[in-house]
């Protein structure tokens, strides 16, 4: 007969509560044989663990008995939901995206209110161009002499000449 997800789900329960008490009962038995073995040879830490000076043990114990950091959170939906902007994106945002909302109202302390973006406006630099053939090629005095201005002053003509009336 096919048991139901709740009965699975207390066997499971049970089960591990089972296996929770036979570990501490086996892990009670290894130390104290470890600590047999340690006081019958006279065993030092430094054997056991190899040579550390204490300031290097300190930080050792200290990092593996610190918490972990968390990343800076950089997207929230306000409902526990936190992403820190590496990474795949989380279903809970991919799903909201999908639905139309926007990344920027996530953002942990985003303005509530969006502004309007604004359109940039690229100034125009002024021409550059010194030399021209009237042709639409042309030349700004730097660099080596193109070839088409190289055979111009093999023809005859002067930079003079050339120079562009824009300049």
């Amino acid at each position: 007969m096919a048991s139901s997800y709740a009965e699975i789900q207390k066997k499971i329960a049970a089960l591990q509560k089972e296996a929770d008490a036979a570990l501490a009962k086996e892990v009670v038995g290894v130390v104290e044989r470890i600590r047999v073995a340690i006081a019958h040879y006279g065993l030092t830490p430094e054997q056991l663990f190899g040579k550390t000076t204490p300031a290097r043990k300190t930080k050792r114990v200290a990092k593996v008995l610190a918490p972990k950091k968390q990343g800076r959170i950089t997207y929230s939906d306000g409902q526990g939901n936190t992403w820190g902007g590496w990474g795949k994106r989380p279903t809970w945002l991919r799903e909201a995206l999908a639905a139309g909302k926007d990344l920027q109202d996530f953002q942990v302390g985003a303005q509530t209110k969006k502004a309007a973006p604004t359109k940039t406006v690229q100034k125009r630099r002024p021409s550059s161009v010194l030399y021209s053939d009237g042709t639409g090629r042309s030349w700004t005095g730097r660099g080596p002499q193109p070839r088409w201005l190289k055979e111009a002053i093999a023809g005859g003509k002067t930079l003079e000449e050339m120079r562009s009336q824009g300049s």
